[in-house]
Order: C-alpha cells, then sequence, then structure tokens
C-alpha cells in the first residue's frame, strides 16, 4: 500500500472558468496534502460516474489499484429544460452507487446550480473552494477505509 494516496481527479470542463477553479482548490488541496494525483477530463458532468468506473479497474507498475481515491469536479447550471435534473440526478446517483457498491473514496465536487453567480461562489468565492472540499472528502475516506483495512 502506498503511505501517500494517489488520486484520479476527474474534471468535466463544460464551462472552463468555472472549472479551472475547480481543479485549482482541488490540487492546492492535494499539494498541501502531500498526495499525489492525475487529472483526466470528460465531456460533462453525466460522463464522471463511467470514467470513474472505467478507471477502478487500472492497475500500477506494482500490479495494485492505480488510484485510492477520485475527485469528481463539474459544474450543472440550470437551463430551460429538465436535462438539468436528469444530469445532477444520474451524476449523483452514479457516484454514490460507486462508493456503496465498489467501496470506492470519492469526492463529491459538482457543482449543481442555478446561476453562473453561484457556481463561481462555491468555486473559488467567498462560499467555499469546492474542489478543496472535495478532496478533503475524497482523503477522509480513504483514511477511514485504511482504518477499517481496505
Amino acid at each position: 500500500m502506498r503511505e501517500k494516496p494517489h488520486i484520479m481527479v476527474i474534471d468535466a470542463p463544460y464551462y472552463g472558468h468555472i472549472s479551472a477553479l475547480l481543479v485549482k482548490g482541488a490540487t492546492e488541496a492535494l499539494d498541501a496534502a502531500g498526495a499525489t494525483y492525475e487529472i483526466f477530463n470528460v465531456p460533462g458532468a453525466f460522463e464522471i460516474p463511467g470514467a470513474i468506473r472505467l478507471a477502478m479497474d487500472a492497475k500500477d507498475a506494482s500490479g495494485n489499484a492505480r488510484f485510492d481515491g477520485y475527485v469528481a469536479l463539474g459544474c450543472v447550471i440550470r437551463g430551460e429544460t429538465s436535462h438539468y435534473d436528469y444530469v445532477c440526478g444520474e451524476s449523483a446517483r452514479g457516484l454514490q452507487e460507486l462508493a456503496i457498491r465498489d467501496k470506492a473514496c470519492i469526492g463529491y465536487g459538482i457543482l449543481t446550480v442555478e446561476n453562473e453567480k453561484q457556481a463561481l461562489s462555491r468555486a473559488g468565492g467567498p462560499k467555499s473552494i469546492k474542489g478543496k472540499d472535495a478532496v478533503e472528502a475524497c482523503l477522509a475516506m480513504i483514511a477511514l477505509k485504511r482504518a477499517f483495512g481496505g
């Protein structure tokens, strides 16, 4: 087992300027924690659970799981149709299913907001730094999994 966790950061940069803030918060938190990481992009938040599931089968050079945990980053802003509801609900459901069924340590950093102002505030503004929050959740779950011998 690696001493320092190796994390997959999976980013859906549909809103590039918001995504950049999420990734910045996440990478700063990972660097501060001494964790290593790789960043991957997918088209949108809907694809994040599938990308994580694909990565869960990956092995490192020693034959161990390539990643100890996963940080999901993205932003979904409500539009004029019900598409928002499906993307938000299914991405959250997919990540929760991976966490429960597959014991994946996942930090949830997908913003689901009404408008760009809310997204910017949560991505790196006065309300929170959601990328950092997602990393902290992921690392806490890795520590818990290790405490239980996983």
